[in-house]
């Protein structure tokens, strides 16, 4: 206890400020708009996944461009991702977070079908006077793949460095 309203009320309009960083990210990957997705990085960000990894806006950008495929209008294979929050802890001018994801293609038939379940760790930087991704790591749950996550990535907020777990998907998956 202790906080001061303000100091709750900082918080709150910050994690509401990421849960906004979060929709933003969603909309920019669906409409492969990958020059204003990597602008939600910051300028030292990291992104790390199945597509590979990139730092900074330009280079997670660049990879991501190299990497992916474009996302057809309809009636394509359009593809959409789904977010949930499962978390904020904001601490300051850092803060960490995990978000569940699903990525959901047309189908035959226009019927949805879902192809990917995942989640993302990550960790949040106040830029500039804005929330930004100073690192999102993006775990592929179902089906599962490893992900070879630095070791150096340890959880915490110390030195700016953070945020992965190990890669135990038996663990997270309750197995």
């Amino acid at each position: 206890m202790g906080d001061t309203f303000a100091e709750r009320l900082r918080r709150l309009e910050d994690a509401e400020q990421i849960r906004q960083l979060n929709l933003a990210y969603r909309r920019h990957l669906d409409a492969r708009d990958l020059d204003a997705y990597g602008r939600l990085f910051a300028d030292d960000g990291e992104w790390l996944g199945g597509t590979g990894y990139g730092q900074g806006p330009a280079g997670i950008t660049a990879m991501l461009t190299e990497r992916l495929a474009g996302n057809p209008a309809p009636p394509g294979p359009t593809s959409w991702h789904l977010v949930t929050e499962s978390g904020v802890d904001v601490r300051g001018d850092w803060a960490t977070g995990t978000v569940t994801w699903a990525l959901i293609q047309r189908g035959e038939g226009d019927t949805p079908v879902m192809r990917l379940l995942g989640h993302y760790d990550d960790v949040y930087v106040r830029e500039r006077g804005r929330w930004r991704y100073r690192r999102r790591i993006a775990y592929t749950d179902i089906p599962y793949r490893k992900l070879e996550v630095p070791a150096e990535w340890a959880d915490g907020f110390a030195g700016g460095s953070s945020a992965a777990p190990d890669d135990d998907a038996d663990a997270r998956l309750g197995r």
